[in-house]
């Protein structure tokens, strides 16, 4: 398994209930350039309809495209708690993990800018989410209902 060479996490629990984790495959943290398997960094943002933070950033240093899925693991398991991530391309193998997570793959042309992406994003927000977007939304909201009332189960009924 290819385990993070460095990693950044920026620390503020404000925003972080409120926020849509997007992650992007990216070499500058400008502009999405990355096939996902060989991505040597991934940059995740909270996104909301108003605003927008860098939550982290994960690298992975120089990694190839040889169908070698070891690499896969480490990739997926930062982006717990992500609704998608922008990439140049994804291999078969991996978009079917991350489906299986709730983790959409997004391929975007090369070019993509990061800030065009999010703006295009929080448009999508405020204009009523529709297609991968309202599924994620809906499922994660299903997913906060059933800890929420696993909690209160937890915490027992007293009269």
């Amino acid at each position: 398994m290819s385990l993070p060479t460095r990693q950044l996490s920026v620390i503020d629990e404000r925003h972080d209930h409120a926020l849509l984790k997007i992650a992007f495959a990216t070499s500058d943290r400008q502009g999405v350039d990355q096939h996902f398997g060989s991505a040597r960094s991934l940059a995740i943002f909270g996104v909301s309809s108003e605003q927008q933070h860098l939550l982290s950033v994960v690298e992975f240093g120089d990694l190839h495209q040889d169908g070698h899925e070891d690499k896969l693991a480490s990739k997926i398991s930062v982006l717990q708690g992500c609704l998608a991530v922008y990439c140049r391309a994804c291999g078969g193998s991996a978009v079917r993990q991350l489906l299986a997570l709730g983790i959409q793959p997004i391929k975007v042309e090369e070019g993509a800018s990061i800030v065009e992406l999010i703006s295009a994003l929080q448009h999508e927000l405020k204009e009523g989410p529709s297609g991968w977007l309202a599924k994620a939304i809906a499922r994660q909201h299903e997913d906060e209902g059933v800890g929420r009332f696993d909690a209160m189960e937890a915490e027992g009924w007293q009269e």
